[in-house]
């Protein structure tokens, strides 16, 4: 096994370890469906994986195609219609974490993946929300993944599709209370640079930077001065398992990491 990796590897492998010790995950659309699946078969052997189109406890035979994909009622807890997946579940407060991936997002944690540039006319419109809103207000806790860029981490983002941490932790919990939202909000955000958390005020701070990456390189990549307390630790290398797993198993053709 070759132990030189990507730096999409890199970030999948980070994601997944962050699963460690959860039981629940509402899995969002594209890379967070490699790093849910990853983990299931690493750090977190018991998770129960949750898809929009209806799967409670999923533990699909193979990584599957889409969030619709027939694999995810594979070992399923329960097979439901959306609307009972979110109302009973989801609202239900059953998730520990929603795992999402975003177009765009701020340093408060907040998530586009509606358009970029003006709603009436935009450059790009982007496929919008899906279950991502729901799940960004109602999970305990929502975890991102996302490659970064100054077009990706950005000071103000283009649309406010999922809610994080609003302008500052104090508004956000503020609004979750009076709104009756369950969840607290962003907890990490994993990228193919680093690794990110949230401080008192509710603003990312560098927790951790991958192998070869320096901190001027992250704020580079970053619409903002990202926060830092010191010199950044570096992130743990992938194992030869990981390794193995995302590119033997999980996904061979490179479709999620190309």
């Amino acid at each position: 096994m070759n132990a030189v990796f990507t730096p999409a590897e890199m970030m999948v492998v980070a994601a997944a370890r962050e699963l460690e010790g959860r039981r629940v995950c509402f899995v969002g659309v594209g890379l967070p469906n490699i790093a849910v699946n990853l983990a299931q078969r690493t750090v977190a052997p018991e998770l129960e994986l949750v898809y929009e189109a209806g799967a409670f406890g999923s533990r699909p035979a193979r990584l599957p195609l889409s969030i619709g994909d027939p694999t995810i009622v594979t070992g399923a807890t329960a097979a439901v219609s959306m609307f009972d997946l979110f109302a009973f579940y989801l609202q239900g407060g059953l998730v520990d974490v929603g795992f999402l991936g975003a177009a765009q997002i701020d340093r408060f944690g907040n998530i586009n993946t509606t358009v970029i540039g003006d709603y009436a006319a935009p450059q790009v419109r982007l496929p919008g929300s899906g279950g991502a809103c729901e799940i960004a207000i109602n999970a305990r806790e929502v975890f991102v993944i996302m490659r970064q860029s100054p077009r990706s981490f950005v000071e103000r983002i283009d649309f406010r599709t999922s809610p994080g941490n609003l302008g500052g932790a104090a508004e956000a919990a503020r609004i979750r209370r009076t709104q009756g939202w369950l969840g607290r909000g962003p907890s990490v955000v994993v990228t193919d640079l680093g690794v990110y958390r949230f401080g008192e005020s509710g603003e990312m701070t560098v927790a951790s930077l991958h192998p070869g990456v320096t901190l001027e390189a992250a704020r580079e990549a970053s619409g903002w001065p990202l926060a830092a307390d010191g010199e950044p630790p570096t992130t743990p290398v992938p194992t030869p398992k990981e390794l193995r797993l995302v590119r033997e198993e999980l996904d061979p053709e490179g479709a999620y990491l190309r």
